[in-house]
């Protein structure tokens, strides 16, 4: 329950205007994605009979998941991102499963009543917006679903065949073909909407009207958003009134960042920073902090806006982390990176579980098993997202500043945004006789905390802080103490009255599990 009052307190900032939120708005968030299907179950439901590998139903929906919302918001974040909530294929299972996912279109118009009823979505959109927190829907609108390369139009949204590009496989590497043929395969193919049509153009552009006005729905993930024409897009998030954020699956920093823009989209996920981020902590691995190095400079000389970026470690579409990274550290590196760093953090259901499957349907395991467990994990992004709003809603103008890279060694890399500085290493959970220096920009003497350990840092000559690693490769995030007044953390008073005393325990607590050893 303290842990509860605590989330509640640091989001009454978030409280207003929450419908209809802009980009700027959604610069100040961190959000947890799920798959509806895999996130919760009603009381009295078998926890123990859903195998992703059946590729099938396990019964979450959206009544589940606004019956559970505490296990998010207790951990501190301000938005929800759920599954696409469109019809999906109805029919005979396929080769590859039944459409749990939510991304397999029939009818965009009409709701999946696998997840519910307009009524339970809708009640989810108003629980959410009571906790001051914002609903993400993942939308499709580059393709449908269907079994066959000439499939029946009428159970679709769009059912004259010129609203279609002819079937071909995609030539990977031309971008025409990218856009005009098919995802999927000839098992199951993925008809692709020929968005330059203009009824496909105004079609979806009531529909997307319709559906953020009668939801409240506050922001979009766009599906497969590289794979429909640029110009489509100003339109289509025009009419939905709300921040666009786009899948453009592509680590080339100067191919991702032409998609965000006024030609484009408002953001899209950071898939060029994941994978820097993969070669940078993962263990086994090059361990090559300079390409992450490399390519925060190229991001921030290339991309519109670096703080409207998603920045993530897992998705549906990914292995996860701990599938090809043994440290425990490796991930907690690398998520603090994703916190403390330029843009909007992102966590996908079960990573702070420890989950561990490879490709899909892997990816896709039920949350339930897991118990909700307050895992070291679970606790240390509470404290990310408890630090990083308590920033974001002081007047520090943390929020709005662009990070800057003070120090890179083949063993770590310091950066600063605002007046926090972030310290990151790649050595894991072993004890190695290695420290990285930091040259700060603060002054000889100053007092700086680490919000993660509780640990005083005293700057020195020059600004020089040092972070040694005898105890293990643990993250750092120093603060100047003139600063955390209010903050809750490492014994500093919460603002609006919160328990001394409970936040100490709390901060301890995540101490103690973040420099535990590999388990």
């Amino acid at each position: 329950m303290q842990q509860y009052i605590q989330s509640l307190l640091l989001l009454l900032p978030f409280l207003t205007s929450v419908f209809a939120a802009t980009a700027e708005q959604w610069r100040a968030r961190s959000i947890y994605q799920i798959i509806t299907d895999r996130y919760a179950l009603p009381p009295g439901a078998d926890l123990h009979s859903c195998n992703p590998g059946n590729q099938t139903w396990c019964g979450g929906t959206w009544k589940t998941v606004r019956e559970n919302l505490d296990y998010i918001q207790n951990a501190g974040f301000t938005a929800v991102w759920i599954s696409p909530t469109s019809q999906n294929y109805q029919g005979p299972r396929t080769p590859y499963g039944d459409p749990y996912h939510g991304y397999w279109i029939a009818d965009a118009t009409k709701l999946n009543d696998r997840f519910g009823t307009a009524e339970d979505l809708q009640a989810l959109s108003a629980e959410l917006h009571r906790r001051g927190m914002y609903l993400m829907v993942d939308v499709v609108v580059n393709n449908v679903m269907s079994l066959s390369t000439h499939p029946d139009l009428s159970p679709y949204m769009f059912k004259d065949p010129s609203q279609y590009h002819p079937y071909c496989p995609i030539q990977w590497g031309n971008i025409t073909s990218e856009q005009d043929c098919w995802l999927g395969d000839l098992t199951v193919p993925l008809p692709d909407l020929n968005t330059q049509n203009a009824d496909v153009v105004s079609g979806y552009s009531t529909w997307i009207s319709g559906l953020v006005k009668e939801f409240q729905i506050d922001g979009l993930r766009i599906d497969a958003a590289k794979h429909v024409n640029m110009d489509f897009w100003p339109a289509f998030c025009g009419a939905a009134g709300v921040f666009c954020i786009g899948e453009v699956f592509d680590d080339d920093v100067g191919q991702a960042s032409q998609w965000q823009g006024p030609q484009a989209l408002d953001s899209i996920l950071n898939y060029p920073m994941y994978g820097a981020l993969v070669e940078a902590f993962a263990i086994p691995g090059s361990r090559n902090i300079s390409a992450l190095n490399n390519k925060i400079a190229q991001s921030k000389a290339m991309f519109k806006d670096t703080g409207l970026m998603g920045n993530f470690l897992e998705d549906q579409d990914l292995p996860r982390w701990a599938n090809f990274s043994v440290d425990k550290q490796s991930l907690y590196n690398a998520m603090v990176f994703n916190f403390m760093s330029d843009g909007i953090p992102i966590v996908y259901y079960g990573q702070e579980q420890g989950f561990n499957g490879s490709g899909d349907p892997w990816n896709r395991e039920p949350l339930w098993p897991s118990g909700y467990a307050n895992t070291s994990t679970y606790q240390l992004m509470s404290t990310l997202n408890m630090f990083r709003n308590f920033l974001v809603n002081g007047n520090t103008g943390w929020l709005n500043s662009s990070m800057k890279v003070l120090t890179t060694t083949p063993y770590g890399i310091g950066f600063i945004k605002g007046d926090v500085v972030t310290i990151l290493t790649n050595i894991g959970s072993p004890p190695q006789n290695v420290s990285v220096a930091v040259y700060t920009p603060f002054q000889e003497e100053i007092a700086t905390t680490d919000i993660l350990s509780c640990r005083q840092y005293v700057v020195g000559s020059n600004g020089t802080v040092v972070v040694s690693y005898e105890g293990g490769g643990a993250p750092a995030i120093l603060c100047p103490d003139e600063l955390l007044h209010n903050s809750g953390l490492c014994g500093y008073e919460q603002a609006h009255g919160s328990s001394r005393k409970a936040q100490v325990q709390m901060t301890v607590i995540v101490s103690s599990c973040n420099s535990s050893p590999v388990s």
